[in-house]
């Protein structure tokens, strides 16, 4: 029942992230609330690991790098969040145009 909570609680954060990422890039999310859910999760494990690269190689000891609620760092998750919205987006768009 601890894990199901925890889950849940990482899918909300992970929701807030995407929807921050869409507020520093406007574009339209594919898949509406599932892929905002979606991006979101890809987003906190890119951000994750983007932090932990700048900890462990670099030695940033940066506060925001380390603030997190529930486990889950804040600012990298919004910032790999944006990073994942700006990569679907652009492909999804390029894709379109290219068939032109």
């Amino acid at each position: 029942m601890d894990d199901l909570v925890s889950l849940l609680v990482q899918v909300l954060i992970a929701m807030v992230c995407a929807f921050a990422a869409n507020i520093l890039i406007p574009r339209r999310v594919p898949g509406k609330l599932l892929g905002l859910v979606l991006i979101g999760l890809v987003g906190v494990l890119v951000g994750q690991w983007g932090a932990d690269h700048l900890l462990q190689q670099y030695n940033l000891n940066l506060p925001w790098l380390t603030w997190s609620f529930q486990g889950v760092p804040v600012v990298p998750s919004i910032v790999g969040s944006t990073i994942v919205l700006y990569v679907v987006t652009a492909f999804l768009s390029w894709g379109r145009y290219g068939n032109r």
